[in-house]
């Protein structure tokens, strides 16, 4: 089963969170910059993290080069 979220990035954060805001919209803070997809990678990594599963079901499906991205969770 998969889920999608809605996600608003934000690169060069000083530390990296996770913000939930309602049940499927969340606020990504991230150090990296948002350059060869650094941030992206980030990104995953740290709802990965967040919803404790493994960092390779986590997948940016929209939005690689916005702010505003929907996010694929297995």
């Amino acid at each position: 089963m998969s889920m999608k979220i809605f996600v608003k990035a934000k690169p060069y954060a000083k530390e990296t969170s996770v913000q939930q805001i309602d049940s499927d919209h969340f606020l990504v803070s991230v150090p990296e910059p948002p350059i060869d997809g650094q941030a992206n990678a980030a990104i995953e990594r740290a709802l990965a993290e967040y919803f404790k599963t493994a960092p390779g079901l986590v997948r940016i499906v929209a939005g690689h080069s916005a702010k505003q991205k929907i996010v694929e969770i297995r």
